[in-house]
């Protein structure tokens, strides 16, 4: 289930994306598929290492070309371990709810950025987001840990995209179904299994059904809400051509980068990816 429309972002073969808070690497499978060379970035060592493992087996399916430089690295959004002008497009789908000094992070997002460069970030969008917070305190911050810890408007992300130097430009919403799943899960409560409750485990039936068939009519019908429902806001911005940002500049080795980011190397070609750890 991709956020980022990658026809809109633009991505081409070749380009050097970075999928910051990767998760379990929807959108980096996608942007392997289409021939990029990607760099997943994430906190969480588990998704990382899910991603690690699943990887080999999309190759096996021929979802992407074993050839393709795949890279894992566990790192915080706010101090990237990567050089400036590092990349040409970057993904940061719904991460910056999370980070309490999301400034930094808008900041560190465009200096890894060539000049030119596009950035694609979501967040969840601010009325579905708004009623999921009325209805439980248990979805968010403090109480979850972890959790979310702001409401974004449209014109809150955009000006902190314009503040750190980007250009932002076109923006819409998606995902309108699965709004309502989320104010019936903080209903019943956010914490229980899905299982533990019939709507909620009928609701997110349902969802999956969606994914995997794509049904013409539950497609219309998010394409018809999302613009007033749907639960991500994704926003596209540019890096101005005048930036002062080396557009040549590599990526550091993993012995040049800082001591807590571990880089797992993922060699497509081989059965048994190695993991190494930077010092």
């Amino acid at each position: 289930m991709l956020t980022v429309d990658y026809d809109r972002f633009g991505l081409r073969a070749k380009d050097r994306l970075l999928d910051l808070g990767c998760g379990f690497g929807r959108h980096t499978y996608e942007a392997l598929a289409r021939g990029a060379d990607v760099v997943s970035c994430d906190m969480s060592p588990a998704e990382l290492e899910s991603i690690r493992n699943t990887a080999p087996l999309l190759i096996d399916d021929g979802l992407f070309d074993a050839e393709l430089s795949h890279t894992l690295v566990q790192g915080d959004g706010t101090t990237l371990p990567f050089a400036d002008g590092s990349f040409d497009k970057v993904i940061a789908s719904e991460v910056l709810e999370h980070v309490v000094d999301d400034d930094a992070a808008f900041s560190e997002l465009l200096r890894v950025l060539k000049p030119g460069g596009v950035l694609a970030v979501t967040v969840p969008a601010w009325l579905p987001e708004k009623i999921c917070w009325k209805i439980s305190s248990d979805y968010h911050a403090p109480a979850a840990v972890g959790g979310h810890v702001r409401i974004y408007t449209e014109k809150e992300v955009r000006q902190k995209l314009r503040d750190a130097g980007f250009n932002p430009t076109v923006s819409h919403r998606t995902h309108a179904l699965h709004s309502p799943y989320w104010w019936l899960r903080c209903a019943v409560g956010v914490n229980n299994e899905i299982e533990d409750n019939f709507s909620v485990r009928t609701y997110h039936k349902l969802l999956e059904w969606d994914i995997v068939k794509a049904p013409w009519l539950t497609r219309t019908a998010e394409r018809i809400f999302n613009p007033v429902l749907g639960k991500s806001l994704v926003v596209y911005a540019t890096v101005p051509v005048s930036n002062t940002v080396p557009v040549n500049a590599e990526v550091p080795s993993a012995a040049e980068e800082p001591a807590a980011t571990e880089e797992l190397l993922v060699n497509h070609s081989s059965p048994t990816p190695e993991a190494v750890r930077a010092t």
